[in-house]
Protein backbone atom coordinates (compact mmCIF):
# COMPACT_ATOMS: atom_id res chain seq x y z
CA UNK A 1 0.00 0.00 0.00
CA UNK A 2 1.28 3.29 -1.17
CA UNK A 3 1.27 6.38 1.44
CA UNK A 4 -0.94 8.06 -0.70
CA UNK A 5 -3.34 5.00 -0.11
CA UNK A 6 -3.34 5.36 3.56
CA UNK A 7 -4.77 8.52 4.05
CA UNK A 8 -8.26 8.79 4.36
CA UNK A 9 -11.05 11.24 3.63
CA UNK A 10 -12.08 12.54 6.92
CA UNK A 11 -13.43 16.04 7.85
CA UNK A 12 -10.82 17.85 9.79
CA UNK A 13 -12.01 18.98 13.16
CA UNK A 14 -10.76 22.26 14.89
CA UNK A 15 -8.00 20.90 16.15
CA UNK A 16 -6.02 19.39 12.98
CA UNK A 17 -7.03 22.93 11.08
CA UNK A 18 -4.90 24.62 13.99
CA UNK A 19 -2.28 22.28 13.89
CA UNK A 20 -2.00 22.53 10.08
CA UNK A 21 -1.63 26.49 10.81
CA UNK A 22 1.47 25.19 13.61
CA UNK A 23 3.34 23.23 11.31
CA UNK A 24 2.97 25.75 8.82
CA UNK A 25 4.41 27.98 11.50
CA UNK A 26 7.43 25.63 11.49
CA UNK A 27 8.05 25.47 7.90
CA UNK A 28 8.32 28.91 7.92
CA UNK A 29 10.45 29.78 10.58
CA UNK A 30 13.01 27.08 9.41
CA UNK A 31 12.96 28.61 5.97
CA UNK A 32 13.41 31.94 7.35
CA UNK A 33 16.14 31.78 10.08
CA UNK A 34 18.71 30.03 7.61
CA UNK A 35 17.83 32.66 5.08
CA UNK A 36 18.57 35.35 7.32
CA UNK A 37 22.66 34.96 7.49
CA UNK A 38 23.38 33.28 3.69
CA UNK A 39 23.02 37.05 2.12
CA UNK A 40 25.32 38.41 4.97
CA UNK A 41 28.03 35.74 4.05
CA UNK A 42 30.11 38.01 2.12
CA UNK A 43 30.44 40.17 4.62
CA UNK A 44 31.25 37.47 7.16
CA UNK A 45 33.76 36.10 5.13
CA UNK A 46 35.42 39.72 4.67
CA UNK A 47 35.26 40.33 8.27
CA UNK A 48 37.11 37.02 9.36
CA UNK A 49 39.38 37.48 5.94
CA UNK A 50 38.85 33.87 4.51
CA UNK A 51 39.73 33.50 1.25
CA UNK A 52 37.50 30.96 -0.97
CA UNK A 53 38.12 27.90 -0.40
CA UNK A 54 38.14 28.71 2.86
CA UNK A 55 34.79 29.82 3.13
CA UNK A 56 33.47 26.96 1.39
CA UNK A 57 35.29 24.70 3.93
CA UNK A 58 33.60 26.73 6.82
CA UNK A 59 30.37 26.87 5.42
CA UNK A 60 30.53 23.10 4.14
CA UNK A 61 30.11 22.67 8.44
CA UNK A 62 26.28 23.34 8.38
CA UNK A 63 25.31 20.47 5.82
CA UNK A 64 28.12 18.34 8.19
CA UNK A 65 26.87 18.72 10.88
CA UNK A 66 23.24 17.98 9.39
CA UNK A 67 24.47 14.50 7.87
CA UNK A 68 26.21 13.68 11.61
CA UNK A 69 22.69 13.97 13.45
CA UNK A 70 20.07 13.00 10.04
CA UNK A 71 20.06 9.65 11.63
CA UNK A 72 19.88 10.35 15.49
CA UNK A 73 16.53 12.37 14.61
CA UNK A 74 14.36 9.79 14.50
CA UNK A 75 15.78 8.39 17.93
CA UNK A 76 15.09 11.56 19.51
CA UNK A 77 11.47 12.14 17.45
CA UNK A 78 10.26 8.69 19.01
CA UNK A 79 11.70 9.76 22.46
CA UNK A 80 10.39 13.23 23.09
CA UNK A 81 7.84 13.76 19.79
CA UNK A 82 7.84 15.35 16.72
CA UNK A 83 6.46 18.68 17.53
CA UNK A 84 8.93 19.47 20.18
CA UNK A 85 11.79 18.19 18.69
CA UNK A 86 10.72 20.69 15.86
CA UNK A 87 10.84 23.50 18.28
CA UNK A 88 13.65 22.53 20.43
CA UNK A 89 15.76 21.60 16.68
CA UNK A 90 14.66 25.83 15.48
CA UNK A 91 15.73 27.46 18.63
CA UNK A 92 19.19 25.78 18.54
CA UNK A 93 19.45 26.14 15.30
CA UNK A 94 18.21 30.12 15.51
CA UNK A 95 20.93 30.21 18.53
CA UNK A 96 23.74 28.45 16.22
CA UNK A 97 23.50 31.16 13.48
CA UNK A 98 23.40 33.76 15.93
CA UNK A 99 26.69 32.08 17.35
CA UNK A 100 28.02 32.25 13.76
CA UNK A 101 27.01 35.62 13.05
CA UNK A 102 28.97 36.94 16.05
CA UNK A 103 32.07 34.26 15.81
CA UNK A 104 35.86 36.10 15.80
CA UNK A 105 37.62 33.88 13.96
CA UNK A 106 36.88 31.01 10.80
CA UNK A 107 37.22 28.15 13.41
CA UNK A 108 34.58 29.63 15.62
CA UNK A 109 31.87 30.59 12.79
CA UNK A 110 32.74 26.69 10.81
CA UNK A 111 32.08 24.76 14.74
CA UNK A 112 28.69 27.55 15.06
CA UNK A 113 27.51 26.55 11.86
CA UNK A 114 27.80 22.55 12.50
CA UNK A 115 25.86 22.77 15.59
CA UNK A 116 23.24 24.85 13.41
CA UNK A 117 23.31 22.43 10.81
CA UNK A 118 22.86 19.32 13.05
CA UNK A 119 19.75 20.94 14.85
CA UNK A 120 18.19 22.20 11.43
CA UNK A 121 18.33 18.14 10.63
CA UNK A 122 16.37 17.78 13.27
CA UNK A 123 13.98 19.95 12.90
CA UNK A 124 13.66 19.11 9.59
CA UNK A 125 12.55 15.75 9.66
CA UNK A 126 10.73 16.49 12.98
CA UNK A 127 8.31 18.79 11.29
CA UNK A 128 7.98 16.27 8.58
CA UNK A 129 7.30 13.76 10.69
CA UNK A 130 4.82 15.89 12.48
CA UNK A 131 2.89 17.47 9.14
CA UNK A 132 2.86 13.47 7.84
CA UNK A 133 0.68 12.89 11.13
CA UNK A 134 -1.29 16.25 10.37
CA UNK A 135 -1.93 15.18 6.67
CA UNK A 136 -3.26 11.67 7.81
CA UNK A 137 -5.62 13.72 10.11
CA UNK A 138 -6.33 15.90 7.28
CA UNK A 139 -7.64 13.75 4.73
CA UNK A 140 -5.25 14.60 2.39
CA UNK A 141 -2.73 15.38 0.66
CA UNK A 142 -0.70 18.16 2.21
CA UNK A 143 2.86 17.77 2.82
CA UNK A 144 3.85 19.90 -0.32
CA UNK A 145 1.87 23.01 0.91
CA UNK A 146 4.36 23.06 3.84
CA UNK A 147 7.27 23.11 1.56
CA UNK A 148 5.70 25.55 -0.46
CA UNK A 149 5.75 27.77 2.73
CA UNK A 150 9.21 27.17 3.66
CA UNK A 151 10.04 28.90 0.24
CA UNK A 152 8.31 31.61 1.50
CA UNK A 153 10.19 31.20 4.71
CA UNK A 154 13.11 31.57 2.80
CA UNK A 155 12.07 34.60 0.59
CA UNK A 156 11.21 36.47 3.90
CA UNK A 157 14.33 35.79 5.55
CA UNK A 158 16.40 36.67 2.14
CA UNK A 159 14.13 39.85 2.17
CA UNK A 160 14.78 40.60 6.00
CA UNK A 161 18.68 40.30 5.33
CA UNK A 162 18.48 42.93 2.23
CA UNK A 163 16.43 45.17 4.07
CA UNK A 164 19.22 44.99 7.26
CA UNK A 165 21.93 45.73 4.27
CA UNK A 166 20.32 48.31 3.00
CA UNK A 167 19.93 49.96 6.68
CA UNK A 168 23.36 48.67 7.70
CA UNK A 169 22.10 47.08 10.69
CA UNK A 170 25.35 45.63 12.46
CA UNK A 171 25.04 41.37 12.10
CA UNK A 172 24.43 40.75 15.67
CA UNK A 173 21.28 43.21 16.03
CA UNK A 174 19.92 41.70 12.54
CA UNK A 175 20.16 37.92 13.64
CA UNK A 176 19.44 38.98 17.23
CA UNK A 177 15.92 40.02 15.85
CA UNK A 178 15.62 37.03 13.38
CA UNK A 179 16.19 34.74 16.32
CA UNK A 180 13.97 36.43 18.55
CA UNK A 181 11.22 36.76 16.14
CA UNK A 182 11.22 33.20 14.75
CA UNK A 183 11.91 31.57 18.14
CA UNK A 184 9.25 33.33 19.68
CA UNK A 185 6.86 32.17 16.66
CA UNK A 186 8.17 28.19 16.60
CA UNK A 187 7.09 28.10 20.76
CA UNK A 188 3.44 29.19 20.21
CA UNK A 189 3.34 27.21 17.34
CA UNK A 190 3.85 24.10 19.73
CA UNK A 191 0.91 24.94 21.91
CA UNK A 192 -1.33 24.24 18.22
CA UNK A 193 0.08 21.18 17.77
CA UNK A 194 -1.55 17.31 18.07
CA UNK A 195 -1.29 16.40 21.45
CA UNK A 196 0.39 12.82 22.50
CA UNK A 197 3.15 11.06 21.05
CA UNK A 198 3.46 10.13 17.34
CA UNK A 199 1.79 7.11 16.15
CA UNK A 200 3.18 4.40 14.69
CA UNK A 201 2.52 4.70 11.21
CA UNK A 202 4.55 8.52 11.60
CA UNK A 203 7.28 6.61 13.35
CA UNK A 204 8.09 4.57 10.15
CA UNK A 205 8.84 7.85 8.38
CA UNK A 206 11.83 8.13 10.47
CA UNK A 207 13.82 4.98 10.30
CA UNK A 208 16.54 4.69 13.03
CA UNK A 209 19.89 3.59 11.75
CA UNK A 210 19.20 0.03 12.73
CA UNK A 211 16.14 -0.31 10.39
CA UNK A 212 17.88 0.86 7.77
CA UNK A 213 20.86 -1.32 7.75
CA UNK A 214 18.11 -4.42 8.50
CA UNK A 215 15.97 -2.97 5.65
CA UNK A 216 18.66 -2.65 3.15
CA UNK A 217 20.00 -6.04 3.64
CA UNK A 218 16.64 -7.38 3.12
CA UNK A 219 15.15 -8.77 -0.37
CA UNK A 220 17.96 -5.76 -1.85
CA UNK A 221 18.21 -6.68 -5.78
CA UNK A 222 20.90 -4.96 -8.02
CA UNK A 223 18.35 -3.37 -10.16
CA UNK A 224 16.85 -2.31 -6.47
CA UNK A 225 20.25 -0.67 -5.54
CA UNK A 226 21.06 1.00 -8.50
CA UNK A 227 17.14 2.58 -8.61
CA UNK A 228 18.45 3.90 -5.03
CA UNK A 229 21.75 5.06 -6.33
CA UNK A 230 20.04 6.89 -9.04
CA UNK A 231 17.32 8.30 -6.57
CA UNK A 232 19.77 9.29 -4.32
CA UNK A 233 21.80 11.18 -7.43
CA UNK A 234 18.82 13.09 -8.22
CA UNK A 235 18.32 14.49 -4.92
CA UNK A 236 21.95 15.23 -4.56
CA UNK A 237 22.28 17.28 -7.93
CA UNK A 238 18.74 18.92 -6.94
CA UNK A 239 20.97 20.32 -3.34
CA UNK A 240 24.13 21.08 -5.55
CA UNK A 241 22.47 23.23 -7.99
CA UNK A 242 20.32 24.83 -4.61
CA UNK A 243 23.22 25.45 -2.83
CA UNK A 244 24.66 27.24 -5.38
CA UNK A 245 22.25 29.94 -4.79
CA UNK A 246 22.08 29.73 -1.45
CA UNK A 247 26.14 29.89 -0.94
CA UNK A 248 27.52 31.37 -3.91
CA UNK A 249 24.73 33.96 -5.42
CA UNK A 250 25.56 36.82 -3.39
CA UNK A 251 29.32 36.51 -3.26
CA UNK A 252 29.07 36.19 -7.11
CA UNK A 253 27.00 39.14 -7.73
CA UNK A 254 28.87 41.62 -5.30
CA UNK A 255 32.12 40.91 -5.71
CA UNK A 256 32.33 39.34 -9.25
CA UNK A 257 29.74 41.55 -11.21
CA UNK A 258 29.97 44.50 -8.76
CA UNK A 259 26.48 44.62 -8.09
CA UNK A 260 25.00 46.88 -5.19
CA UNK A 261 25.12 45.47 -1.72
CA UNK A 262 21.24 45.74 -1.46
CA UNK A 263 21.06 44.11 -4.88
CA UNK A 264 23.23 41.24 -4.23
CA UNK A 265 20.88 39.47 -1.79
CA UNK A 266 18.28 39.21 -4.79
CA UNK A 267 20.14 35.98 -6.87
CA UNK A 268 19.18 34.28 -3.92
CA UNK A 269 15.78 35.86 -3.39
CA UNK A 270 15.25 34.88 -6.95
CA UNK A 271 15.62 30.95 -6.69
CA UNK A 272 13.95 30.65 -3.62
CA UNK A 273 10.78 32.38 -4.66
CA UNK A 274 11.02 30.90 -8.30
CA UNK A 275 11.36 27.64 -6.28
CA UNK A 276 8.28 28.70 -4.13
CA UNK A 277 5.94 29.51 -7.59
CA UNK A 278 7.80 25.75 -8.76
CA UNK A 279 6.94 23.84 -5.91
CA UNK A 280 3.26 25.38 -6.23
CA UNK A 281 2.77 24.05 -9.38
CA UNK A 282 4.41 20.96 -9.30
CA UNK A 283 1.83 18.91 -7.89
CA UNK A 284 -0.53 19.43 -10.60
CA UNK A 285 2.37 19.40 -13.19
CA UNK A 286 2.94 16.00 -11.86
CA UNK A 287 -0.52 14.87 -12.33
CA UNK A 288 -0.51 15.99 -15.51
CA UNK A 289 2.55 14.58 -17.00
CA UNK A 290 4.42 12.48 -14.36
CA UNK A 291 7.24 12.75 -11.89
CA UNK A 292 9.77 11.95 -15.14
CA UNK A 293 9.05 14.40 -17.44
CA UNK A 294 8.66 17.34 -15.04
CA UNK A 295 12.42 16.22 -13.36
CA UNK A 296 13.30 15.92 -16.95
CA UNK A 297 11.98 19.75 -18.14
CA UNK A 298 12.99 21.00 -15.08
CA UNK A 299 16.80 19.97 -14.87
CA UNK A 300 16.81 21.47 -18.79
CA UNK A 301 15.09 24.33 -17.71
CA UNK A 302 17.63 25.28 -14.92
CA UNK A 303 20.85 24.14 -16.55
CA UNK A 304 19.66 26.62 -19.41
CA UNK A 305 19.23 29.46 -17.46
CA UNK A 306 22.34 29.47 -15.36
CA UNK A 307 24.73 28.57 -18.90
CA UNK A 308 22.97 31.17 -20.53
CA UNK A 309 23.68 33.71 -17.13
CA UNK A 310 27.60 32.26 -16.95
CA UNK A 311 28.42 32.69 -20.55
CA UNK A 312 27.01 36.11 -20.90
CA UNK A 313 27.36 37.59 -17.38
CA UNK A 314 25.17 40.57 -15.97
CA UNK A 315 23.75 41.71 -13.01
CA UNK A 316 20.13 41.18 -14.25
CA UNK A 317 21.10 37.83 -16.64
CA UNK A 318 22.54 36.11 -13.26
CA UNK A 319 19.55 37.03 -11.52
CA UNK A 320 17.27 35.70 -13.69
CA UNK A 321 19.58 32.63 -13.98
CA UNK A 322 19.23 31.59 -10.13
CA UNK A 323 15.24 32.08 -10.96
CA UNK A 324 15.51 29.51 -13.72
CA UNK A 325 17.75 27.20 -10.74
CA UNK A 326 15.21 27.64 -8.29
CA UNK A 327 12.34 26.84 -10.86
CA UNK A 328 13.90 24.30 -12.08
CA UNK A 329 15.03 22.14 -9.68
CA UNK A 330 11.77 22.74 -7.37
CA UNK A 331 10.38 19.60 -7.23
CA UNK A 332 13.52 17.01 -7.63
CA UNK A 333 14.26 16.15 -4.08
CA UNK A 334 10.28 15.86 -3.32
CA UNK A 335 9.99 13.34 -6.50
CA UNK A 336 13.23 11.46 -5.25
CA UNK A 337 11.43 11.34 -1.76
CA UNK A 338 8.53 10.24 -2.56
CA UNK A 339 10.33 7.82 -5.59
CA UNK A 340 12.61 6.23 -2.98
CA UNK A 341 9.30 6.20 -0.03
CA UNK A 342 7.66 3.27 -2.39
CA UNK A 343 10.41 1.46 -3.64
CA UNK A 344 9.57 -1.84 -3.66
CA UNK A 345 11.21 -4.71 -1.13
CA UNK A 346 12.11 -1.59 1.86
CA UNK A 347 10.24 -1.08 5.01
CA UNK A 348 8.25 1.64 5.05
CA UNK A 349 10.31 4.41 5.84
CA UNK A 350 13.69 3.16 5.17
CA UNK A 351 14.16 4.57 1.11
CA UNK A 352 13.35 7.89 2.31
CA UNK A 353 15.41 8.17 5.05
CA UNK A 354 18.51 7.12 2.73
CA UNK A 355 17.78 9.48 0.16
CA UNK A 356 17.07 12.13 2.98
CA UNK A 357 20.34 11.55 4.39
CA UNK A 358 22.30 11.01 1.43
CA UNK A 359 21.20 13.69 -0.30
CA UNK A 360 23.12 16.03 2.51
CA UNK A 361 26.22 15.32 1.10
CA UNK A 362 25.18 17.49 -2.16
CA UNK A 363 25.38 20.68 0.35
CA UNK A 364 28.57 18.50 1.94
CA UNK A 365 30.89 18.22 -0.88
CA UNK A 366 29.32 21.05 -3.22
CA UNK A 367 31.29 24.19 -1.22
CA UNK A 368 34.63 23.27 -0.81
CA UNK A 369 34.39 22.00 -4.84
CA UNK A 370 33.31 25.14 -6.02
CA UNK A 371 35.58 27.27 -3.20
CA UNK A 372 38.46 24.92 -4.64
CA UNK A 373 37.61 26.51 -8.37
CA UNK A 374 36.46 29.86 -7.47
CA UNK A 375 39.86 29.80 -5.70
CA UNK A 376 41.67 28.81 -8.45
CA UNK A 377 39.97 29.58 -11.61
CA UNK A 378 37.13 32.17 -10.83
CA UNK A 379 33.84 31.85 -8.71
CA UNK A 380 31.70 32.13 -12.71
CA UNK A 381 33.97 28.76 -13.73
CA UNK A 382 33.10 27.39 -9.93
CA UNK A 383 28.88 28.32 -10.34
CA UNK A 384 29.09 25.74 -13.63
CA UNK A 385 28.44 23.07 -10.72
CA UNK A 386 24.81 24.20 -10.95
CA UNK A 387 23.83 23.76 -14.60
CA UNK A 388 26.06 20.77 -14.44
CA UNK A 389 24.02 19.16 -11.94
CA UNK A 390 20.63 19.96 -12.85
CA UNK A 391 21.94 18.08 -16.32
CA UNK A 392 22.49 15.36 -14.38
CA UNK A 393 19.17 14.96 -13.03
CA UNK A 394 17.75 15.82 -15.88
CA UNK A 395 19.48 12.29 -17.32
CA UNK A 396 18.51 10.29 -14.23
CA UNK A 397 14.85 11.35 -14.37
CA UNK A 398 14.31 8.23 -16.30
CA UNK A 399 13.90 6.23 -13.24
CA UNK A 400 11.21 8.76 -11.83
CA UNK A 401 7.44 7.38 -12.18
CA UNK A 402 5.73 8.47 -15.73
CA UNK A 403 2.44 9.48 -16.94
CA UNK A 404 -0.52 8.25 -15.05
CA UNK A 405 -3.20 6.33 -17.41
CA UNK A 406 -6.74 8.57 -16.53
CA UNK A 407 -9.35 6.70 -14.96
Amino acid sequence: MTSAETIRRTTPDRTVRRARIAVSALFLTNGALFANILPRYPEIKASLGLDNVGYGLAIAAFPAGAIAAGLLAAVLIRRFGSARMAVFGTIATGLGLLAAALSPSGILFAVALLIGGASDAITDVAQNAHGLRVQRRYGRSIINSFHAIWSIGAVLGGGMAAAAIALQLPLGVHLGISTAVFVTVALVALAFCLPGRDEEADAEATADPAEVATAVRRRVTPRLVMILIALTLIAMAGAVAEDAGNSWATLYLSESLGAAAAVAPLGFIALVGAQFIGRMLGDGLTDRFGQRAVARVGGLIAAAGMTLALVFPSVPGTIAGFAAVGFGIATLIPAAMHAADELPGLRAGAGLTIVSWLLRLGFLLSPPFVGFLAETESLRVGLIVAPAAALVAALLAGVLEGRKPRA
